[in-house]
């Protein structure tokens, strides 16, 4: 199975509180709820029911002949119990995810398997490590114990199930430890690279590459088979590798570019980024605090009540839209957005979680305030965004 998937607004401070629950994706239909958990299946996961029922036909009426179009029906009836297999995969995932205090808004069920949404970032390696590992040790305890049932299950269909159940888990649980991301071992890889060298990012670079080798390993499958068993790959065999390999560089390259991101992140510091700002009465004429301002070289004007509290901070596209002849005679609250909620930032916020909280709260100008409540100036998401692109350039 897919690692678990980090969901929006995720980040060093994600864990600690429920974020909304996000839309459901298009093309999903929700069937159930696991552990507080929204239960989806994609529109693909039809697809994969029907190859399935299919591929499977030849064997049921090896089995249990004389079937007909039940034989699809047989077959359709094991993709359902193979996918709640992978159900019980993706749950661990979630159980222990919560365990550990991260939200989880949804368990997938799609094309490839299954995928866990999880609300932030593991803490700690230990954590990383059993959030990962959890998955495949529930599928190789579904095959062993399908094994196990395998001995004392009388011939026939429910004898073919029980063995299907029994290959087809121990091989995804065996899969899912291959040491490469996005698969579950690569988070197994991340948080033994991340336990030594202390550094998650360098955890999730080795992680990466090590999905970039199985891809490539994965595009030369259908020859080895041909030297294992002296047949000639099939179509679909280089087809099914090929979707494989693209699933797995596609993911392990997403999760390394992630992580170069987020090391060069803790770079950017709001207190840093910030322009000297002047603080006014909120009724004083504008002409008169742009002269103020223009005085002090602040960069920025923020209206405040009598009392000194900020209420307000001065929109620079306001104020240029502003002509020079009203000026006198307007406010500077005019030209100034109310500090809602989210407009009024810590002083000392940087790195991720300064890009999670101005992406929370959408604006163009935030005012950054000391522990004591006191003003240190104001920060434009202009000039963060010209960091971010320094910073990650």
């Amino acid at each position: 199975m897919p690692d678990p998937a980090p969901g929006p607004g995720s980040g060093p401070s994600g864990p600690d509180h429920e974020s909304a629950r996000p839309q459901r994706a298009p093309g999903t239909f929700k069937v159930g709820t696991i552990a507080g958990s929204d239960v989806l299946v994609t529109s693909s996961w039809f697809l994969v029911a029907g190859l399935i029922a299919i591929m499977m036909a030849p064997r049921v009426e090896q089995v249990s002949p004389g079937l007909g179009a039940g034989k699809y029906v047989a077959g359709l009836a094991f993709a359902v119990v193979l996918y709640l297999s992978v159900l019980l995969h993706e749950a661990s995932h979630a159980v222990t995810a919560r365990h550990f205090g991260f939200p989880v808004t949804s368990i997938t069920l799609h094309f490839l398997g299954g995928m866990t949404a999880i609300e932030g970032e593991a803490r700690r390696p230990r954590e990383e490590f059993w959030i990962a590992v959890v998955g495949p040790i529930t599928s190789v305890a579904v095959g062993l114990g399908a094994f196990a049932l395998w001995f004392v299950t009388p011939d026939g269909l429910l004898k073919m199930a029980v063995e299907g159940l029994a290959g087809a888990n121990l091989l995804v649980g065996v899969l899912n430890l291959v040491p490469g991301l996005p698969l579950d071992g690569g988070r197994v890889l991340k948080s033994a690279v991340w336990g030594l060298t202390g550094n998650m990012h360098r955890g999730t670079i080795a992680a990466g590459w090590g999905g970039r080798l199985a891809a490539v390993l994965v595009l030369g499958y259908p020859l080895l088979l041909q030297r294992l068993t002296g047949q000639a790959p099939a179509l679909l065999d280089f087809a099914i590798a090929f979707i494989i390999a693209a699933f797995l560089w596609s993911g392990s390259t997403a999760a390394m570019a992630s992580a170069r991101l987020r090391r060069n992140l803790p770079s950017l510091a709001a207190r840093d980024l910030a322009r000297r700002t002047l603080a006014v009465p909120d009724d004083l004429p504008l002409a008169e605090a742009v002269r103020r301002a223009r005085e002090a070289e602040a960069g920025s004007i923020v209206t405040v009540t009598s009392s000194g509290r900020p209420v307000g901070v001065v929109n620079e596209a306001a104020l240029m839209a502003t002509p020079e002849d009203r000026r006198p005679w307007v406010a500077v609250s005019t030209v100034a957005r109310t500090l809602e909620d989210g407009l009024s930032l810590p002083a000392a916020l940087r790195g991720e979680e300064l890009i999670v909280a101005i992406t929370r709260t959408p604006a163009a100008e935030y005012v950054l305030v000391e522990e004591d409540g006191s003003i240190f100036g104001v920060l434009s998401t202009a000039d963060v965004d010209r960091a971010f692109r320094t910073t990650t350039g």
